[in-house]
């Protein structure tokens, strides 16, 4: 795994994370209840929290391995965007319930992407 790309992944999800951050604090605001907009910036705040991980990953440690990319990676696909999108479609009122159980996959495999990196540091 190149660092070039563990940074470039990070740094992406970075940008999105500010991106969707602000959307939901200025577009989405009076279009969601309490609870859509907590989910909407848990959402947001996990992306950002792991996206930095992959920043520190590929600057300073040398020692990401393949399998701990993508754990976090697609963790923070199927974490984050998949509350996203319960989230948005609720608001609309046709809320996309199959995506219900892909969150928890996505949580899964951001604990499984620390516990590959604890490994790799014990």
């Amino acid at each position: 795994m190149t660092e070039q790309i563990v940074i470039a992944t990070g740094a992406f999800f970075g940008i999105l994370s500010v991106v969707f951050g602000a959307f939901g604090a200025h577009a989405l605001k009076k279009r969601l209840s309490k609870d859509q907009l907590h989910s909407f910036e848990v959402g947001v705040k996990y992306q950002m929290y792991h996206g930095i991980v992959l920043l520190v990953l590929g600057f300073g440690l040398n020692h990401i391995s393949l399998a701990m990319y993508w754990c976090f990676t697609i963790g923070i696909l199927l974490f984050s965007f998949s509350i996203y999108g319960l989230v948005l479609s609720d608001a609309k009122g046709n809320k996309l319930k199959f995506l219900g159980p892909i969150t928890p996959i996505g949580g899964m495999l951001l604990v499984i992407g620390w516990a590959l990196l604890f490994i790799n540091f014990i």
